[in-house]
C-alpha cells in the first residue's frame, strides 16, 4: 500500500447532501477531500493509499458500513474510520465499533465538533504509532489474547485509573465509545467492575 496524503479525508455516503456538507467543512480546514457514494469505490481507494481518516455512512444500499469495515479489516487499518449514524442506528454503530470503527458521529452533526474529533483521532493515531511497543502492561494475564489492539489501548488507560473522558481524550475517542470498549473488555476478562479489572491485569501480569 502506498503512502497517501497526510491530509486526505475520504467521505462515503449515498446522500449527496451529506457528502457535500462534510466536504465543505473539511475543505475549509485545509484538508484534501475525496468523496464516494458507494462502498466499493472506497475499498478500491483505501487499498491503494492511506488517507488521514475515513468517514463512512453505516446505512447504505448494497454493502453496509459494517460490510465495508469487515472487508477493510478495520481493526488493523492504518487510519481511523468514523461511522455516520442516524439516531435509530445506534445499535449498528456499536456493532461498527466492535468491528473496528474508531468512533461514530450521530446525525445531525455539528461541523466544528466533527473537525475537532477527527483532528484528535488523527493525532492520537500518530502518537500511538510513535509509542508502539512502549506499553506499560505485560499482557500475560488470562484472556489477554482475546483483546483487540483497540481494546488493549483502552485497557491500558482505564487500568491506570483514567476516566472514560480522560481515556477518550488520550485516544481520540468519545467517552461513549470508551464505555463500549470497557464493557467488552470486562466481558472478555470476566471482570465485575474496574477494581476487579485492575486486579486481574496487575496481579496476574506481575507474577
Amino acid at each position: 500500500m502506498s503512502q497517501g496524503s497526510t491530509h486526505e479525508i475520504i467521505i462515503v455516503d449515498d446522500d449527496p447532501a451529506v457528502r457535500d456538507a462534510l466536504s465543505v467543512v473539511f475543505s475549509l480546514e485545509g484538508y484534501h477531500v475525496t468523496s464516494f457514494g458507494d462502498g466499493q469505490s472506497l475499498l478500491t481507494a483505501a487499498r491503494a493509499r492511506t488517507p488521514s481518516c475515513i468517514i463512512l455512512d453505516v446505512q447504505m444500499p448494497g454493502r453496509s458500513g459494517l460490510d465495508i469495515l469487515r472487508e477493510l479489516n478495520a481493526q488493523d487499518y492504518a487510519a481511523p474510520i468514523f461511522i455516520i449514524s442516524g439516531q435509530g442506528d445506534i445499535p449498528m454503530a456499536v456493532s461498527a465499533i466492535k468491528a473496528g470503527a474508531h468512533d461514530f458521529f450521530e446525525k445531525p452533526f455539528d461541523g466544528d465538533a466533527v473537525i475537532e474529533r477527527v483532528r484528535e483521532a488523527v493525532a492520537a493515531r500518530r502518537k500511538r504509532a510513535e509509542d508502539r511497543g512502549s506499553s506499560r502492561l505485560s499482557y500475560r494475564f488470562p484472556g489477554a489474547d482475546l483483546l483487540t489492539p483497540r481494546e488493549r489501548e483502552v485497557l491500558e488507560q482505564i487500568a491506570h485509573g483514567a476516566s472514560n473522558k480522560e481515556a477518550g481524550r488520550s485516544l481520540g475517542i468519545s467517552p461513549r465509545t470508551i464505555e463500549v470498549h470497557r464493557a467488552r473488555i470486562m466481558e472478555k476478562l470476566e471482570a465485575r467492575n474496574t477494581a476487579d479489572l485492575a486486579r486481574i491485569v496487575f496481579s496476574e501480569s506481575e507474577r
